[in-house]
């Protein structure tokens, strides 16, 4: 089984350079590290190969809107050599509020830029001369200065819609889902591999505690966050089984905020997009989402209480085996 653990956005520089230390003594496939709004991408990624042996190192995920198809290659490109030949590039659209709200640009386009992207990156990587003509892109002459450690590194798309699932299993190695119902992802899983296998990878909302009730709190708190905030995460949920839930945690947010719409997402709901509760029930849940078709869970770290406390029960639970 190939676990895989994500160190989030709640975490400081420092917690997840600790927490990458604690991990490279394990069997744990990949670290990934998301990009939000907060510590930028490539850099962490680089610190985090410092101290790690064996594992990989994957981005979740670099926007593809914030920076050039050239400029994620080259960030690519260094921090492959950096870890050694052990870095994943994820790749995704992010959302039109991130993309035209903190970054200025226009969210257009997504599948085409994505294609376009990932077409550029894997020439750049080839170290050839590139003159490329895309529909959104134009490139003359450009050839990368630096020699990667390789002329290949696998690609992952996130991704939520049916076309964008549709690309990636077109042109991706890889692919990352979240806040997918175990239901719904499990027949997408079935139909997209009948045709070509490539990795599938899920990250999965993850909060652990002796005290299972505090772990169930903070999941729901998780993923009322996103159905509050992310409008794609929102209509996805609402289309696939939860339109209720959907509908009133984000009726709640708009009166009250966070202060309690976290109570809306019911057991149903937990159950289909997240592992929450003490050790063993944890421990089962993952073995649901394994039945499914993922290749490689990928456990996001959400602390309760003490972050180094928090980790160290997480690795007990899920990465000592």
């Amino acid at each position: 089984m190939r676990i895989a653990c994500s160190l989030g956005s709640l975490l400081s520089i420092d917690e997840i350079l600790q927490c990458s230390e604690i991990i490279s003594d394990t069997k744990t496939d990949t670290i990934w590290v998301p990009e939000t709004w907060g510590m930028e991408n490539f850099s962490i990624l680089g610190a985090v190969s410092s101290k790690t042996k064996n594992q990989k190192i994957g981005s979740s995920i670099i926007n593809i809107y914030s920076r050039s198809p050239s400029t994620i290659a080259m960030g690519a490109a260094t921090v492959d050599s950096l870890s050694n030949g052990r870095l994943v590039l994820g790749l995704g659209t992010s959302s039109l509020p991130i993309i035209e709200s903190f970054h200025g640009d226009k969210f257009e386009k997504p599948l085409q830029r994505m294609r376009e992207y990932v077409e550029i990156i894997r020439l750049v990587l080839s170290r050839k001369q590139i003159d490329y003509a895309g529909k959104i892109f134009q490139l003359k002459n450009f050839t990368l200065l630096i020699k990667p450690k390789r002329k290949e590194i696998p690609i992952y798309l996130a991704a939520i819609n049916h076309k964008m699932v549709d690309l990636a299993w077109e042109i991706g190695n890889g692919v990352i889902f979240y806040l997918r119902p175990i239901n719904e992802m499990q027949e997408t899983i079935s139909k997209m591999q009948s045709k070509k296998k490539i990795d599938v990878t899920c990250q999965l909302i993850t909060c652990v505690s002796e005290k299972s009730d505090d772990a169930i709190q903070r999941a729901k708190k998780t993923i009322a966050f996103y159905i509050s905030v992310g409008e794609i995460y929102r209509k996805f949920l609402s289309e696939n089984g939860f339109k209720n839930e959907a509908s009133n945690i984000y009726d709640e947010y708009k009166k009250s905020g966070f202060k309690s719409n976290h109570e809306l997402v019911t057991d149903s709901m937990l159950n289909s997009l997240a592992i929450s509760g003490n050790p063993n029930e944890c421990k089962k849940q993952l073995n649901n989402f394994l039945q499914v078709g993922i290749d490689q869970p990928i456990l996001q770290f959400n602390p309760i209480g003490n972050t180094l406390d928090s980790f160290k029960l997480f690795k007990k639970t899920f990465l000592d085996e």
